[in-house]
C-alpha cells in the first residue's frame, strides 16, 4: 500500500454498527417534547445519516417496539417508547423472554448466572417496584 493510499484510508469514517446507530436515534428521540418527524430526528444528527437511513433506523426501532409512530398518513410522527441504550437492550431482553414456553426456567437460569453484585443490584430493584404486602403498614420516610 502507498502512502497516499495509506491516508486516504485514515481519512474514511468509521463505519458505525446498527446498535450505535439506533442509540443515536433513540438519543435524538429523547431529547422531544412531543412526537417528531424523521426530518427532525435527522437535522438533529448533525447531518450525518440520509433521511433514508433514519427512516430505516426508526422502521427497525418500531419492529422492536423501542419507538411508536402515529398511522400511515403523512407526516409520520415518531416517539421514543425506550430512550436509551438501556432500554432498547430491556426491550429485547423482554422481547427474547417472551418467546420462551419455560420462563421460569430462563428466569431461573439468568438469576443463578448474576454475579453477586448484580444480584444485589436486582433485588433492590425489585424490593423497589414490589408493592407492599397487604396489611403492611406504610415504611416511614427517612429524614
Amino acid at each position: 500500500m502507498t502512502a497516499e493510499e495509506d491516508g486516504r484510508q485514515g481519512q474514511r469514517a468509521r463505519r458505525r454498527g446498527q446498535g450505535e446507530l439506533e442509540a443515536l436515534v433513540l438519543s435524538v428521540l429523547g431529547d422531544a417534547r412531543t412526537p417528531v418527524t424523521a426530518s427532525w430526528v435527522q437535522e438533529r444528527l448533525d447531518g450525518g445519516l440520509s433521511y433514508s437511513t433514519v427512516i430505516t433506523i426508526l422502521t427497525r426501532l418500531h419492529g422492536k417496539k423501542a419507538v411508536s409512530r402515529t398511522g400511515s398518513g403523512r407526516p409520520v410522527l415518531w416517539r421514543p417508547v425506550a430512550t436509551d441504550e438501556a432500554g432498547l437492550t430491556a426491550l429485547r431482553m423482554r422481547r427474547l423472554l417472551d418467546k420462551q414456553d419455560d420462563r421460569d426456567a430462563v428466569l431461573s437460569s439468568f438469576v443463578s448466572a448474576l454475579s453477586s453484585h448484580d444480584e444485589e443490584l436486582l433485588r433492590a430493584l425489585l424490593n423497589e417496584s414490589a408493592p407492599p404486602a397487604p396489611g403492611t403498614p406504610p415504611a416511614e420516610p427517612e429524614s
